[in-house]
């Protein structure tokens, strides 16, 4: 099995909850230059075979980098994902109007035995390693390198298995004096963690750049990926500056039916959104302050796990009494992308825009009591066309059949008992 690559190394196969069966995630905790670099991963082939070659802009060393708690990410996924919304229609015969909602959720071998490092080699190849260090399970090399034929060389000669095109793609990292981790698994290592999975690598650094690699994740696929990012910050919105950022749609009311098939809905609704705006576009997905939600898909980040996903600017705020959550801002950004589609990394920016936005979509049940009075059975003559603007708005953002739709939606059932005809002229 070939080593397994993503935006900037590795895939990423995610659980039943998740939306999606693969997919990278990221977190990004930035304050002005300094950033803390999240990379998780469930890795699902044989973990000799995993190895990361990830560009960074500095040299990193071995107390740059940590092994992260992959329950933090977990948790950020689960605050910040697209979720139903559950109202429940009151009695429209009652004056007092009551709504209460739910809410539904979706949701290589050792260093040591196959590195050959030789001098000669290295010098020809114009390679340097810079630094060479273990952290948890794994065997990292930061490496440099003066010409991007030389370091595929380099790495194909040291146990990496590169796909075609690798030269071209990491020319421009060179041209750029950025730097190489390159990570591989210690595999006694990987035993003595008890995990089942590869941990998170955390790295920090500091740099004017605020970027993210993903050109080498297109070297041996012509599919499209999935990429997820979560950016803290202090002060507000993260954009991407060298693509459009655009809002998934929310907010829209939907059949209720589409509860039991929210993650289909949800994988329809984005890649037709995705068709939509021709392919290459940033959806955000959440934005909000971490001290609250409205309605929660799950409980904010407490001071403790922040500072596990890299927040590390929390305690110059309390000393100055800002509670910690007012002071961290998370932007989650879903970028599906392609070779033909995003021929640049990621460049982002931090904004002071706290507006506040989530992906979040409506089911209204309908009331299915007994309706005696004039409005009762006003509202029992709406709800056909209510339901029908329900299914029209799911054809739209999904694409899906609105034939299929609408015997999926069992009108009988929802809106029970009509009244009689003849009830408003003849009376009881």
């Amino acid at each position: 099995m070939p080593s397994a690559w993503a935006f900037c190394g590795f895939y990423v196969s995610k659980a039943d909850s998740k939306l999606y069966n693969q997919a990278s995630q990221v977190v990004i905790a930035r304050d002005g230059d300094r950033t803390i670099l999240t990379m998780a991963n469930d890795y699902q082939g044989d973990v000799k075979d995993f190895a990361i070659v990830v560009p960074v802009p500095v040299k990193i060393e071995k107390e740059q980098v940590k092994i992260g708690d992959p329950k933090v990410i977990q948790h950020l996924d689960a605050f910040s994902a697209p979720r139903l919304v559950e109202y429940f229609d009151s009695d429209p015969c009652l004056e007092r109007v009551r709504l209460n909602f739910n809410i539904g959720l979706t949701g290589a071998d050792s260093l040591d035995n196959q590195l050959r490092y030789r001098a000669e080699k290295k010098d020809n190849l114009g390679v340097t390693i810079e630094a060479k260090f273990n952290v948890g399970e794994y065997e990292i090399l930061v490496l440099s390198a003066k010409q991007s034929d030389g370091l595929e060389t380099w790495l194909k000669q040291n146990g990496y298995k590169l796909p075609r095109g690798a030269s071209q793609l990491l020319q421009p990292y060179i041209k750029q004096k950025m730097k190489f981790f390159v990570a591989k698994v210690n595999l006694k290592e990987f035993d003595k963690s008890g995990s089942e999975f590869l941990r998170p690598l955390m790295i920090a650094y500091s740099s004017p750049k605020f970027m993210l690699p993903i050109r080498l994740g297109m070297m041996n696929s012509t599919n499209e990926q999935d990429l997820i990012v979560y950016v803290l910050s202090p002060k507000g919105q993260a954009e991407v500056t060298n693509y459009r950022t655009v809002k998934v749609p929310s907010g829209d009311e939907i059949p209720v039916y589409v509860k039991n098939e929210f993650g289909e809905f949800y994988k329809s609704m984005f890649q037709t959104s995705y068709n939509k705006e021709d392919r290459k576009v940033a959806f955000l997905e959440y934005a909000w302050n971490m001290s609250n939600c409205d309605p929660c898909s799950a409980e904010p980040l407490n001071e403790e796990e922040l500072k596990k996903a890299g927040v590390f600017w929390l305690e110059s705020n309390l000393n100055r009494g800002i509670p910690f959550s007012n002071k961290v801002f998370i932007t989650r950004l879903h970028i599906r992308y392609s070779r033909d589609k995003f021929p640049e990394d990621l460049m982002f920016q931090e904004t002071a825009n706290q507006e506040h936005f989530q992906g979040r979509y409506v089911l209204r049940h309908a009331y299915t009591g007994e309706t005696k009075c004039a409005a009762g059975r006003e509202y029992r003559r709406g709800l056909k066309q209510r339901f029908e603007r329900e299914a029209q708005t799911l054809a739209k953002l999904t694409g899906w059949n609105i034939k299929d739709i609408r015997k999926e939606m069992d009108f009988a059932e929802t809106v029970g008992t009509t009244e009689p005809f003849w009830r408003d002229i003849w009376g009881q």
